[in-house]
């Protein structure tokens, strides 16, 4: 079976973090977002892939190339103007010759649900269960079948959601291409759903993993999740005197120096420098050619390549982008006095503990320091001595 992913988007409710690259190349556990979902299908017994792709589409060509480093084959097709995601199944053509799979590029599922949906006969939806159903396409049911699909009511009818993964046959390429217009503007393959429901013919399948990543800090809970699943190696040098406890991979070229702790499970790229002295906590994912340097503590963290926390800086429970600088002795909080949960940009993060996310580029003077929930859009440059809170969009001088 093919396996056709929908990877053309910016994923504009993850920004800042995708300012610079598209939402499926972020990072989960040092590893982009939808590469997790290639090795996931291919463990499922899937080895042909069609990727759609357009924001960003370049790096996406470049990371993936033709599959074979991962051991399958991958084909590209563009969808010059994001039109919805009717219109980017449309772009596949007449190039797929059986029943095929459909996953939305920027979620996060297991191999196992993706082999069920796989062996069963189309059309069929993979659905979820949430607690709360606002920002998702509602399913009802009669029995299997699915009665009804609803797009992002304030009042929903079901605590179902259509995940975005699908198993059908080339018609419905046909009926992605019949899509017109929604009020949003956009072609949606919600619509072309419509066919299939009315004709009583799409069936639902519980899944049994699946994670969102609909906005920044749910980058935090994926990466703590795949975090649990790693093994242990090291690959650079550590010196004596450091304590390593737990499951903790270090890349290759990476120097870790003397009184660093570090508590698994943790990952640390490539040709970075750790330490001296620095505390890494769990779940804290670093990416290739970080410093952490002297008297710096991470904990349950995501922090890009090339980023430099170089003296005395704490960061809790953040997303920092890559080539960033955070001056010595500036510093995330990460928990309210009241411990309430915290809001960034106007939302519920539904995290009592979160810190900052940071987007791409962007540069801190020393002893500046961040209040929780606070949003910096890339290449943002801040001055010494600031303290940094809200929402703040674009590239900003604080000065």
């Amino acid at each position: 079976m093919e396996c056709v992913i929908l990877a053309a988007g910016e994923g504009r409710r993850m920004r800042p973090l995708t300012a610079h690259r598209p939402k499926v190349l972020l990072p989960i556990a040092n590893r982009p977002l939808m590469e997790h979902l290639v090795i996931a299908s291919r463990d499922a017994g899937i080895s042909d892939f069609v990727l759609v792709v357009g924001y960003g589409e370049g790096a996406v060509r470049d990371h993936f190339g033709d599959g074979s480093r991962m051991g399958v084959s991958i084909t590209y097709r563009t969808q010059r103007w994001q039109h919805g995601t009717a219109d980017a199944l449309a772009s596949v053509g007449d190039s797929l010759t059986g029943p095929f799979l459909l996953l939305n590029g920027d979620m996060v599922i297991e191999s196992g649900d993706i082999a069920a949906m796989a062996a069963m006969e189309p059309p069929v939806m993979g659905i979820w269960e949430v607690t709360n159903a606002t920002s998702y396409g509602t399913v009802t049911l009669e029995g299997s079948r699915v009665s009804t699909l609803e797009e992002k009511s304030p009042s929903p009818r079901s605590r179902l959601i259509n995940a975005g993964i699908y198993t059908l046959d080339p018609g419905a390429l046909d009926l992605a291409t019949s899509v017109r217009d929604s009020p949003r503007g956009e072609r949606e393959f919600t619509d072309a759903l419509a066919t299939y429901i009315t004709d009583g013919a799409l069936r639902a399948h519980r899944l049994r993993s699946w994670f969102d990543m609909g906005r920044p800090w749910d980058l935090l809970n994926v990466n703590e999740a795949f975090m649990r699943g790693i093994t242990h190696e090291i690959e650079g040098r550590v010196e004596e005197g450091v304590v390593i406890q737990g499951n903790v991979r270090v890349g290759a070229g990476t120097v870790v120096r003397a009184g660093t702790i570090i508590e698994g499970p943790c990952i640390i790229g490539k040709d970075c420098r750790i330490g001296p002295h620095a505390y890494i906590r769990g779940a804290t994912a670093i990416g290739d050619r970080c410093h952490i340097g002297h008297a710096t503590e991470v904990k349950n963290s995501v922090v890009m390549e090339g980023t430099n926390l170089p003296h005395f800086n704490y960061v809790g429970d953040s997303v920092i982008g890559r080539d960033c600088n955070l001056g010595a002795g500036t510093k995330v909080a990460n928990l309210r006095h009241d411990r309430a949960v915290i809001r960034a940009c106007g939302e519920e993060t539904g995290r009592v503990k979160f810190g900052a996310v940071i987007g791409d580029g962007s540069l801190f003077g020393i002893n500046c320091s961040l209040n929780p929930g606070t949003v910096v859009g890339a290449g943002t440059t801040v001055a010494a001595h600031t303290l940094v809170t809200g929402c703040l969009e674009g590239a900003v001088r604080l000065w």
